[in-house]
């Protein structure tokens, strides 16, 4: 059960401040958003992840890693493999790498073509092989080179490598992702969604595994839980409505472009739009049952993103009352 920073909401030092102080109460590790942009100005930073991540892995002991990063537009995949291999080196055993397609929010910065969803995953499918080719390279001292559609890497290798390569979890939502993440990666991350679609995601996932020759049972299941936890209901409602209007859009956001248009599209948002997709409750036994549905399911880690600005009071009721009551 790990803690899901919100670079979005929160400055890189209250970051960093926070997830240790989520260990401290229970938390067992950290995903941490990477942005260029915050959703909607409300929510007002955007800080660098790999930075950040440094910082937390600094101040923290448990596991940790961005949840996700592109490494298709704003990064070539080679950046991103060395940055997660050098972390991977400093904190053996701790970082993963959490990959996905990218959103033009964060990605349209750079001023390249925004192509349709079908070639966003092909190019992430890409540089996930670049990322993999290059920590083959620094295991064993060798050089690689790639020449793909998308993706060109010269004659190279990384110079610094931890032994054991850091895991690769592709982000996903879709089933045929799934399965294709299920054959090339390491394991799998989603967002919290009805039960009903997330178990055939599983499933999907699970039958990739299978094809490609190995175990399913070692494969991390990831899943990031929003939901909006407060004193009272209204209070958690309010929470939801004004710091994570985006939770209850209920329509694709990749092609939307500025957080000036998230703002403009929250003001449809109305309470029953959260219904399904994040849990706005004071009670914490209503909380404790929705994740334990979720750690049924067959979810192997957890991270938790309360979208208040509540934290460390979150944290506290959190690590006290619904934790240590999370069963597998």
């Amino acid at each position: 059960m790990g803690y899901s920073a919100a670079l979005e909401q929160f400055d890189p030092a209250e970051a960093v401040a926070l997830a240790a102080y989520a260990e401290a109460h229970g938390f067992s590790g950290t995903m941490a958003s990477d942005h260029f942009q915050p959703w909607v100005p409300q929510q007002g930073n955007s800080s660098y992840v790999w930075n950040v991540l440094t910082a937390v892995a600094e101040r923290t002991r448990g596991d940790f890693g961005p949840g996700v990063t592109a490494p298709t537009f704003r990064h070539h995949p080679a950046l991103v493999a060395q940055a997660s291999a050098t972390l991977g080196l400093m904190y053996p055993g701790r970082h993963w790498l959490g990959i996905g397609a990218g959103e033009a929010l964060s990605e349209h910065i750079v001023g390249q073509y925004w192509p349709e969803a079908p070639e966003r995953i092909n190019r992430m499918f890409e540089a996930v092989e670049v990322i993999q080719k290059l920590f083959a390279s620094g295991i064993r001292h060798r050089d690689v080179k790639h020449d793909g559609r998308y993706f060109k890497l010269e004659s190279t290798r990384l110079w610094s490598m931890p032994e054991t390569a850091p895991q690769i979890l592709i982000a996903t939502g879709g089933p045929v992702t799934a399965k294709r993440a299920g054959r090339t990666a390491d394991g799998l991350i989603t967002t919290g969604a009805p039960l009903d679609k997330l178990g055939p995601l599983l499933e999907r996932f699970a039958e990739g595994r299978r094809e490609s020759g190995r175990s399913v049972a070692d494969a991390p299941k990831v899943l990031q839980l929003h939901l909006s936890w407060a004193a009272t209901d209204d209070e958690a409602l309010r929470n939801a409505l004004t710091e994570w209007p985006n939770g209850g859009m209920r329509f694709p956001k990749a092609d939307l472009r500025s957080p000036w248009e998230f703002e403009q599209l929250a003001k449809m948002v109305r309470p029953e739009d959260f219904e399904g997709r994040l849990l706005i409750s004071a009670d914490p036994d209503v909380h404790r049952a929705a994740i334990q549905q979720y750690a049924d399911l067959g979810f192997d880690r957890i991270y938790l993103h309360n979208v208040g600005r509540n934290q460390r009071e979150w944290i506290d009721v959190f690590g006290r009352d619904v934790l240590p009551k999370v069963v597998r």
